[in-house]
């Protein structure tokens, strides 16, 4: 018996369970189904009906826990335990060299070295981990550090597996790689869109994006996601993984995915050569308009994993990957006019309005013309036919003008003198491209800082969207973010469109924005430069916006990742009286403008705190500055000297007089795959 299930229940249950498992591996990943639909339906309803009767026969890698019953009612944040890198782009074979060239020049005893290439999937990338062979998290990539926990959208996935194909699988693996919408199925999801009246997605990559944060995961399984694995982390990896069945190579990683179950890209290729990879490249270029779903590039890694160690990372980059990405689609159309965007910071760009073209999947019909020197540049006229092609293959831009079908009488446009939204005269500082308003009760700066305060990665004012935004400046009911915090219903009701119900949630979300992090009001206050990741890297460093307010240039350059541009460009911003006066204005209103106070979450989420570390050497991947990051964020604290009171010395080639120190004060030596591993299981506690 177990509990009060009959043994036989139970045995046909696991019996059941295995046999769905396999045909759906079949099915779905090697695509050569072993059985009909008939009978995997049949067996299926089976399974359902003992789990229905037997709750507790329920396990987390059971086939019918792959849609959730309740929609979540939201994303919990969730920390990488290895960060998500971005990859450097190369946009041409001359790129992709110059690329190859950097890192034979860090590792000069290499003169060549093997490569993956792989597609570059239009997708989005998700990172995977299983513990004990049961997938307990999928995590969207985020910012790379922190992603969402989307596992309950994971799991309706047919092509990623809820238990591992592995007897004894390590205790934890993490795999990563990308989900997608297959172009068929994009299709018959616009259709229906059609059908039902709703909008159509503008294009797969959207589609999946959208489809990933539904908080109904019967609404992600509906809509038939795919996932090709590309990445294999083995944290703590042992018998029976030790050599010669442990990975030491991409390539034989990717084998191991497809042995643990996953779907790997069958269109890979081991090149042993620059030309073999260019090769690949171009044969794909082409070859790619066939496949069943979009690819934009080929990626491209050094397949030895002991080579892509010593190489490491930059900032943002693996040194031993490149996304060697594929010219973006180009399209003739035509300029109707040209209207002027004035942004929060005052940049001003123009815009050029063209007749409607279709353009790598989606119909486009303006298009960036970046500032005055770039029309300058190229030379554009009003009614002018130009190409037109998606920088990145996002962001709609104008690349050429195509003169000889020039109309007679089209006249050369110029960016107006004042500015379209408050008529104040336009200024382009000193070495700047940027022409800009500088009028800061300008009503087009004022919509944009608000816009950005009430964002998702700021604020996260809910329903407080651009329409509302619009009409509260033009009203004169919002001058500046402050005063978002002293309205009242009664401000807001008079508005078109506007009822109490909705009136009270508004002022609501408004004022619950108030506990949003440090971090997030950081960001939120749009300065120049200052992105989320780097309002997270300040916020850590200084703890309260006094501490910030008052540190030089120099002072917050020292911060990790922070560079003197943006330091200087924060420095400046609190400089400025009006700044300082909404900073005092919103602290009235009670927006927190500190870290410094530890909760227990804050504690737990800092596993070293207490714990002083001394780094002397030469690191085999990482940087002084980068382990310092990650010891620091686990709450840490690196000094420069050893002590009796420090806790460990993480030594690395070359260590010198503090290594000998260590020693002789009998303190806990660490390589950097200890510190790693110290890390990793700080973070797992």
């Amino acid at each position: 018996m177990l509990g009060e299930i009959p043994a036989e229940i139970a045995q046909r249950a696991q019996e059941l369970r295995s046999q769905l498992q396999k045909a759906s591996y079949a099915y779905y990943v090697l695509d050569s189904p072993v059985m009909p639909d008939a009978v995997y339906d049949r067996l299926y309803r089976q399974l359902q009906e003992l789990e229905t009767q037997y709750p507790a026969l329920i396990q987390p890698d059971s086939p019918t826990q792959r849609v959730g019953e309740r929609p979540a009612s939201q994303f919990s944040s969730v920390r990488h335990n290895v960060p998500l890198y971005s990859l450097e782009n190369a946009f041409d074979l001359d790129e992709y060299r110059q690329w190859e060239a950097r890192w034979q020049r860090l590792v000069p005893d290499v003169t060549a070295a093997a490569a993956v290439a792989e597609l570059k999937i239009d997708g989005n990338a998700i990172a995977l981990t299983y513990e004990n062979g049961i997938l307990v998290r999928g995590a969207t990539r985020g910012d790379g550090l922190l992603g969402e926990d989307i596992t309950q959208n994971v799991k309706t996935i047919r092509t990623i597996p809820l238990r591992l194909r592995l007897e004894k699988p390590p205790p934890v693996v993490e795999v990563r790689g990308e989900a997608f919408i297959p172009n068929d199925v994009f299709e018959q999801i616009n259709a229906e869109r059609d059908a039902s009246g709703e909008a159509r997605f503008a294009n797969p990559r959207n589609a999946a994006a959208g489809t990933l944060r539904q908080l109904d995961s019967r609404v992600v399984a509906a809509r038939r996601l795919d996932f090709f694995a590309y990445t294999l982390i083995l944290p703590n990896a042992s018998p029976p993984l030790a050599p010669p069945h442990l990975p030491t190579s991409q390539w034989s990683a990717l084998e191991m995915l497809q042995m643990l179950g996953f779907k790997v890209n069958p269109n890979r290729q081991l090149c042993d050569s620059t030309a073999a990879v260019e090769d690949y490249y171009r044969y794909w270029d082409e070859a790619r308009r066939s496949l069943p779903y979009l690819t934009d590039g080929v990626v491209v890694k050094l397949n030895d994993f002991d080579l892509q160690a010593r190489l490491g990372f930059t900032q943002k980059f693996p040194r031993w990957a490149i996304a060697l990405k594929y010219p973006a689609e180009e399209v003739p159309t035509q300029i109707e006019a040209v209207s002027v965007q004035v942004g929060r910071t005052g940049a001003v760009t123009p815009v050029a309005e063209l007749k409607p073209v279709q353009l790598a999947g989606t119909t486009v019909s303006r298009a960036t013309l970046h500032n005055a020197d770039r029309i300058a540049e190229l030379d554009i006229h009003l009614g002018d036919t130009v190409i037109v092609r998606k920088a990145g293959e996002i962001i709609p831009e104008v690349m050429r003008v195509l003169s000889d079908l020039r109309p007679a009488d089209a006249q050369p446009y110029r960016l107006p003198s004042h500015c379209p939204e408050c008529g104040e005269p336009l200024v382009r500082p000193e070495a700047e491209a940027v022409t800009r308003c500088i009028n800061a009760s300008c009503p087009a700066i004022l919509r944009g800082a608000l816009i950005h305060w009430a964002s998702r990665d700021a604020m996260d004012i809910s329903g407080l969207g651009e329409r509302w935004i619009q009409q509260w400046v033009e009203q004169g009911i919002v001058r500046s973010v402050a005063d978002l915090y002293t309205l009242i219903v009664e401000d807001i009701l008079p508005l078109e469109r506007m009822g109490k119900q909705l009136a009270q949630k508004l002022i609501q979300a408004i004022q619950a924005s108030k506990v949003q992090p440090w971090s997030r009001v950081l960001y939120g206050l749009g300065i120049r430069h200052v992105g989320s990741v780097n309002a997270k890297l300040l916020s850590e460093h200084f703890t309260t916006v006094d501490q910030l307010a008052q540190a030089d240039p120099a002072a917050i350059a020292t911060v990790y990742g922070i560079g003197p541009e943006i330091a200087q460009s924060v420095h400046q911003w609190f400089e400025i009286p009006a700044n300082q006066q909404l900073i005092d204005r919103l602290k009235k209103v009670g927006i927190q403008f500190s870290s410094a106070a530890t909760t227990d979450a804050t504690a737990e989420a800092q596993p070293l705190k207490g714990k002083t570390f001394v780094l002397t050497g030469t690191l085999p991947t990482l940087t002084r500055e980068a382990a310092k990051a990650q010891i620091e964020a686990a709450g840490g604290k690196v000094t420069g000297s050893v002590s009796s009171k420090t806790n460990f010395v993480v030594a690395g080639e070359a260590a010198g007089s503090k290594l000998e120190k260590a020693k002789k004060l009998g303190i806990t030596l660490l390589s950097e795959s200890d510190l790693l591993a110290l890390l990793n299981e700080a973070t797992a506690e």
